[in-house]
């Protein structure tokens, strides 16, 4: 990774920075850790990372063009393991990340030009585990991210405007979960996975004009949590997983954004709980073949151009929970073939002008299980499935 930084007394006389970057990885990438834990006070840490190819560039005071081609072509794979058998003490934090292309832009009281190409055909992998079937635990947040390629764009008032084009052709997955006997305070286990996934965020007045394309032709993208508890206080379980996603939210005087997203891959979120004496016990799982978001919280002008297919492979999104005894339970299943959402604020003197063409030429299915099988004192379950979903507002 490297960085680009100009800073000039006189902006305006600041000559415009170049940015060229080109990289080719073609070998198996493997991290992998694992900590043998008896009894700890505070708690524990273990932070796992793969990635095949990294890059930044970050300009600020200044005016800068870029271009990027990153390509991935070997294995990812992060692997995070915590084994113990008496206590994890008052908060752990376990994290496990696995990409294949990543890379981000920064625009700070400048202007960027860029153009940003991601390619990857290799499987990426993220997988963490607790394994504490006689353990116990006070707060714990174990997460697992997996993504064939990922942008980040981001403005501090600035102004942007940028071409993102990525292509993943290789299988993602984020899985694993948790085992331990008692967990005294909030437990929160969650795998998120992404063939393809941008990222902008404009504060402090910027502006934004971007075009973004998105193909997704993998065989799978999957999320899968199963976590297992004695005695539980409260807990989540979550699965995420995307075909192509955009999320793009912008402070400023302007954000345009053309989304075009093409999906073929078998889309999966799974997330599955138990916990024999449970307080709140929660498991969600979201499933989407393509994701746009595109707002402007703080400005006048939101510019939509949303184009989304989903074929090949379909959506398939199960959330379950199963106990004994305790107070509330709940599950949620949460499946979409497309899905895109526009905001803008109607007390700037909001205005949008959206554009959308959803396709889902696939089966989408969503599941929903809570199980109490003595007694409970609320019991909670939605299960939703849609082909083509699309919201826009200008509100407060």
């Amino acid at each position: 990774m490297w960085a680009m930084l100009a800073v000039g007394a006189a902006t305006s006389q600041t000559v415009p920075v170049q940015g060229t970057n080109d990289q080719l990885n073609v070998g198996a990438l493997f991290a992998d850790q694992t900590l043998d834990v008896v009894t700890v006070d505070e708690g524990v840490s273990a932070t796992t990372t793969a990635g095949a190819n990294t890059f930044g560039m970050t300009v600020v005071g200044a005016d800068a063009g870029l271009t990027s081609n990153q390509v991935n072509q070997g294995a990812v794979t992060a692997h995070g393991v915590v084994n113990v058998s008496g206590s994890m003490g008052d908060s752990s934090t376990i994290a496990t990340t696995a990409v294949g292309n990543s890379g981000t832009a920064t625009a700070a009281y400048g202007t960027l030009s860029g153009f940003m190409v991601q390619t990857n055909t290799g499987a990426v992998t993220a997988r963490s585990q607790i394994e504490g079937d006689t353990a116990q635990a006070g707060d714990v947040i174990e997460t697992s991210q997996a993504a064939g390629n990922s942008q980040g764009l981001l403005l501090v008032n600035g102004s942007m405007g940028a071409r993102v084009s990525q292509n993943n052709q290789a299988d993602v997955a984020a899985d694993g979960g948790a085992i331990l006997h008692y967990v005294a305070g909030t437990a929160v286990v969650a795998g998120t996975a992404a063939g393809n996934n941008i990222d902008l965020t404009g504060a402090n007045q910027s502006a934004a004009r971007v075009i973004t394309d998105q193909n997704n032709g993998a065989a799978n993208v999957t999320a899968t949590k199963f976590t297992a508890y004695g005695n539980s206080n409260l807990t989540t379980t979550a699965a995420t997983a995307s075909g192509n996603n955009l999320n793009a939210a912008n402070e400023g005087t302007l954000l345009d954004v053309a989304s075009h997203q093409y999906n073929t891959a078998y889309v999966r979120a799974q997330a599955e709980g138990t916990s024999y004496e449970f307080g709140g016990a929660q498991a969600t799982a979201y499933g989407v073949g393509n994701s746009a978001m595109a707002s402007n919280a703080n400005g006048p002008g939101l510019v939509l151009d949303n184009v989304q297919v989903n074929d090949g492979g379909g959506v398939e999104v199960i959330a379950s929970f199963e106990g004994n005894t305790g107070y509330d339970a709940g599950a949620s299943a949460t499946a979409i073939g497309n899905a895109v959402s526009g905001y803008a604020c109607n007390l700037c003197s909001g205005t949008m002008s959206a554009t959308n063409s959803q396709s889902n030429n696939v089966d989408v299915s969503a599941r929903s299980t809570v199980t109490v099988r003595n007694s409970g004192r609320a019991v909670a379950g939605v299960s939703t499935a849609t082909g083509n979903n699309a919201t826009f507002s200008v509100t407060n």
